[in-house]
């Protein structure tokens, strides 16, 4: 049976260099079925995915690729050195400084040199050398014969020009990551390089594409410690307290509270998970020894990425599970074939540490009931109040389910219906990025718009009963705060901390 794999070449930027890989390809009998390459991003890198009959055909078209020298299978840093040096003014100077770059098996990124210039004997230049240990050795040779004036001197590849960009880009993935494999990484580039076409073939800049990509790990990793905060709301019921935990960035976290026991909607990112543990600490919540159990709205990675860290279980749609298990939150809907959500997935799994829940409670799939337009799958009782599980139609995810009480007026709406003018300035950006990389966060728009119309009017609907007893239906969104109907608006209700351990 066929397989499918993917390379990672590095070729020289010269005529023939793609034919001759091509070549090989065709000669093992191998079907290309994906092929970038973009001098506007790298005029170095291509990336294929090939069909081949069997592993042993993949292992001798990679023999192949190698003997040309255009298989990258390192990620070695790059290093960047640029320098002024002083050559004697007489025939076959530059010919014999070359001689050294090329021994040191540098790459000239950068020459500048003009006899009829301010310093007629100054040569300027920019060199990249793949394997940053050749730099001092190369440095102390020039030294011994040369007048240098170092410019710049970078191992780290910040100066590094777009000749080996997916390098560079790989050095900033691992300073969000941490380390990891080449082997690892060159999959992550090829899955990356993956969305940049598709997006690119949509029009999107490939550079604002990777921008966004490491914006979105660099902004995680910015908020965890002592730069971690929170947003907190607090409301009292009889028997019971509901929290609401705005994270710096991604979905809340809901804790409603007894004398009895502890139940957890929503978990955030796995990344918030220690820094949380703290908030909980400050506000009387202790370890959570009362936690018996989580409820998960749906499978994205700010709504259950944490579930794991917690030795209890999480009940969720059996949509969820399937989207968690195959990585890809596109898994059920109408666009489960889209790249986009796919890597989209394992990227935002990768930047959050996605812990997967280990005790898994399936709702049950039998109809009980219907509110609204939405299914009821289960009831379940905390201090006295019954909750009813609502299932979505799948508008924003596959699995997606709803939480309503009508006794207490509480209608908790995962990424359905959201306050988005509470949102910061912050974590509006940051919502930006995911609908950048995926072109909208939706699996299907228009029921989307259809579950939020059917949300409102229970909203709506709750909202009228409970203000004859002087209350209001408190619409607990995935994202932003807690909020009141007004006009048809949705606005932020009740005090709103802001609490950071700065």
């Amino acid at each position: 049976m066929s397989q499918k794999f993917y390379f990672v070449a590095r070729m020289p930027d010269e005529p023939g260099a793609l034919h001759r890989a091509a070549e090989i390809v065709r000669r093992f009998q191998g079907n290309i079925n994906r092929i970038h390459y973009d001098r506007r991003i790298d005029p170095n890198t291509v990336f294929f995915e090939v069909t081949l009959a069997n592993r042993e055909a993949y292992e001798k078209v990679k023999q192949g690729l190698k003997a040309l020298g255009y298989l990258q299978e390192t990620l070695e840093p790059i290093g960047f050195l640029k320098f002024n040096v002083y050559l004697p003014h007489k025939p076959g100077a530059l010919f014999e400084f070359l001689n050294y770059i090329t021994e040191a098996r540098a790459n000239i990124a950068f020459l500048d040199f003009d006899d009829q210039g301010p310093h007629p004997d100054r040569l300027t230049v920019s060199l990249t050398v793949e394997k940053s240990a050749l730099i001092d050795k190369l440095l102390n040779r020039l030294k011994s014969r040369y007048r240098l004036e170092i410019l710049d001197y970078d191992t780290r590849g910040d100066y590094l020009d777009n000749t080996v960009f997916y390098l560079r880009f790989a050095q900033r993935l691992r300073e969000i990551i941490g380390e990891a494999e080449d082997e690892f990484l060159l999959r992550l580039l090829a899955d990356i390089n993956h969305i940049v076409q598709e997006l690119t073939n949509l029009r999107q800049d490939p550079h604002e594409v990777f921008r966004c990509i490491i914006e979105t790990g660099q902004r995680l990793k910015e908020t965890t410690g002592p730069n971690f905060y929170v947003d907190v709301q607090k409301f009292s019921f009889d028997g019971f307290e509901l929290f609401c935990f705005q994270l710096p960035y991604g979905g809340n976290v809901f804790l409603l509270s007894s004398a009895d026991e502890t139940i957890m909607i929503d978990t955030g990112f796995g990344l918030y998970h220690e820094d949380l543990l703290r908030v909980f600490q400050h506000y009387g919540l202790g370890d959570l020894n009362r936690l018996s159990k989580i409820f998960i709205t749906h499978a994205d990675a700010d709504h259950a990425g944490a579930a794991g860290f917690f030795n209890v279980p999480a009940y969720l749609h059996k949509g969820t599970k399937e989207i968690i298990q195959k990585a890809n939150r596109a898994y059920g809907s109408r666009v489960e074939g889209s790249i986009l959500e796919e890597v989209y997935t394992k990227l935002i799994n990768l930047f959050s540490r996605f812990t997967p829940p280990e005790k898994v409670e399936l709702f049950p799939q039998e109809v009980l009931g219907l509110r609204e337009i939405f299914p009821v799958i289960m009831r379940f009782n905390f201090a006295g109040y019954e909750f009813e599980v609502l299932e979505s139609l799948g508008g924003h995810l596959y699995g997606q389910v709803f939480f309503f009480c009508e006794k207490a007026g509480l209608l908790f709406t995962g990424d359905s219906l959201l306050n988005l003018k509470s949102f910061t300035p912050e974590r509006l950006e940051f919502a930006k990025l995911a609908k950048i990389l995926m072109t909208s966060v939706n699996v299907d728009s228009e029921i989307a718009t259809k579950e939020r119309l059917a949300l409102l009017k229970l909203a709506e609907q709750t909202d009228a009963k409970l203000k004859i007893q002087g209350r209001r239906c408190l619409i607990c969104g995935g994202h932003g705060a807690v909020s009141v109907l007004k006009s048809g608006e949705l606005e932020a209700t009740g005090k709103i901390e802001h609490f950071g351990f700065n």
